[in-house]
């Protein structure tokens, strides 16, 4: 290994353009052939003692973890947009440089946001299990019939980046768009969206909505029996945002009653084991937290991060500090 190259380490083997990158610029060990948890992060690093760290949320870093890493560790990247496995106070408190990689994923939250809405009002989940059983016999006229998406209204909580992203989308299905935020948007921003500044007033008037917010520390759900019996009977809920935003007993209740007709999570409280009641429901329809999964998204992620690196220890500030 060359001692003028920065000296790196990796939570998880990364895409092949990004392990041929860092193989080009930096020294590092080969890459893990599973996700390390944070013991074996740190075992790592004290033997390595890299200047950069890069991780993914499935290895959390928390304030022991900091604590335990070398000094000579300059930078954490993390390539994600959330920051809820990391104790942002602990890394700074060690004056560790935090990046993190917003913005690349917009898109393919966005559009995994909209077929988790199509799934969830066409009844997708019911639709492949008949199919998988063999199919055998023709559906009667008023069976198993789903919601139409087109024209409808839908409801986002949490106008960001991918929620204006949700909403350019859906206004190709012709719907009207109302959204409630911390803070109104600008007119450019809102592209003719309506703001609500209590969710509250919003929610009966949605027969589609849309979670895009961030979790609350406290892990506290936003989703709660309260709110989702203010939405209209027959309304669609979906969630690609983060799990501890939901009530996971209220949403199954509302599920189960029939005062939701469906729900799209790619999110769950407790990944990577979903309870067992969200599984079992016909008109519940569940992907594995594949927001960002597509080549392009994560490629873009692992790139942002290496960049981030090559930023700060150059002396450089970094595009995307956290």
């Amino acid at each position: 290994m060359s001692p003028t190259r920065p000296r790196l380490i990796v939570s998880q083997h990364l895409l092949a353009a990004a392990q041929a990158r860092i193989a080009r610029d930096y020294d590092a060990p080969p890459a893990p052939d599973h996700k390390l948890t944070a013991e074996e992060l740190v075992a790592q690093a004290r033997a390595f003692r890299p200047d950069a760290v890069l991780v993914t949320s499935s290895t959390p870093v928390s304030a022991a973890t900091v604590a335990a890493l070398p000094d000579s560790v300059r930078v954490i990247a993390t390539i994600s947009v959330g920051t809820d496995h990391l104790d942002i106070p602990a890394i700074r408190a060690r004056g560790i440089a935090l990046t993190s990689t917003p913005d690349v994923l917009t898109d393919s939250n966005a559009d995994l946001t909209m077929m988790l809405i199509l799934a969830a009002a066409r009844r997708a989940k019911e639709y492949l299990a008949l199919v998988a059983a063999g199919w055998g016999r023709g559906l009667g006229m008023d069976e198993m019939l789903g919601t139409q998406v087109t024209g409808k209204t839908l409801g986002i909580l949490g106008m960001g980046r991918i929620g204006r992203a949700v909403a350019r989308r859906a206004r190709g299905f012709e719907m009207t768009v109302l959204y409630s935020n911390r803070s109104r948007l600008a007119p450019e921003l809102e592209e003719g969206a309506t703001y609500f500044a209590d969710p509250r007033a919003m929610l009966p008037r949605c027969d589609i909505l849309s979670l895009h917010m961030p979790g609350s520390k406290d892990g506290q759900p936003v989703m709660t029996t309260e709110l989702f019996g203010l939405l209209p009977r027959g309304a669609i809920f979906v969630n690609a945002a983060r799990g501890s935003l939901v009530d996971e007993g209220a949403l199954i209740a509302a599920l189960k009653d029939g005062h939701l007709a469906g729900a799209g999570l790619d999110v769950c409280r407790n990944e990577p084991d979903p309870d067992p009641r969200l599984l079992a429901l016909p008109n519940l329809f569940m992907t594995p937290h594949v927001g960002s999964a597509t080549v392009e998204t994560r490629t873009d992620m692992c790139m942002l991060a290496l960049d981030n690196v090559d930023a700060i220890l150059a002396g450089r500030p970094a595009l995307t500090p956290v």
